[in-house]
């Protein structure tokens, strides 16, 4: 009977492996997680950009555009934006997808990492996304979701040659901790905690620029 239930508990862990959802150390699938969602942060004040950069231009289109052109919506439970600028959310909402208003950007991106966090916390997992990398490829974000789907415990994130940068996928037992930061402090902190359970997805080293300043948009439009 011990062996049938092994082998029973291991099916399970396959299939929870398999579809995102999560699974605990006896193979039991925890109801109520419904694999994998995107968490997109577009709510920073940009200061050292100097004004809203996410409706700066980039190859025809603005930044915002592009993030939400990145987001292969079909890998993923639910998409939520969070952002302080209603006219992005109402983008993001003709997208299809959730949205929720940061009205205290001057807090952080802890709050919204909270607030995206606490919205989808049903979730086995989230993938979180910041929106100022424009030559971020959607092929690239299916590898993060494929690379924690066959290793659901660990936090999947794109890198270039063993340098990590976003997005980043946090499996829900790292919920509590990103919903305790506080300040600017962002996913980094946690993972510098537990880099046993990094898993790093190549990714071309431009895809992970992202446009902090204006200088910073101007070399990469010259590179592109």
């Amino acid at each position: 009977m011990t062996a049938l239930n092994d082998l029973v508990n291991a099916e399970v862990t396959e299939n929870a492996r398999e579809t995102g959802a999560c699974a605990d150390g006896n193979g039991a699938v925890l109801l109520g997680r419904s694999g994998a969602s995107c968490l997109l942060m577009a709510a920073g004040n940009a200061s050292r950009f100097g004004k809203n950069k996410l409706a700066a231009r980039f190859d025809g289109q603005s930044l915002f555009s592009l993030a939400l052109a990145a987001i292969p919506a079909e890998m993923f439970a639910r998409v939520t934006v969070v952002s302080q600028y209603p006219a992005l959310l109402e983008e993001a909402s003709l997208a299809g997808f959730d949205t929720i208003l940061n009205d205290r950007p001057e807090d952080g991106i802890s709050r919204t990492i909270r607030l995206g966090t606490q919205a989808m916390a049903d979730c086995a997992g989230i993938l979180y996304m910041v929106a100022d990398q424009p030559l971020l490829r959607a092929g690239t974000v299916r590898r993060v979701v494929d690379a924690w789907r066959a290793n659901p415990d660990c936090i999947a994130a794109a890198a270039h040659n063993g340098k990590r940068g976003n997005p980043c996928l946090f499996p829900s037992r790292f919920f509590p901790e990103l919903c305790a930061l506080e300040a600017d402090r962002g996913g980094s902190s946690v993972i510098r905690r537990h880099e046993d359970a990094l898993l790093l997805v190549e990714a071309e080293e431009r895809e992970l620029f992202d446009c902090d300043t204006k200088q910073a948009l101007e070399i990469l439009k010259g590179n592109a």
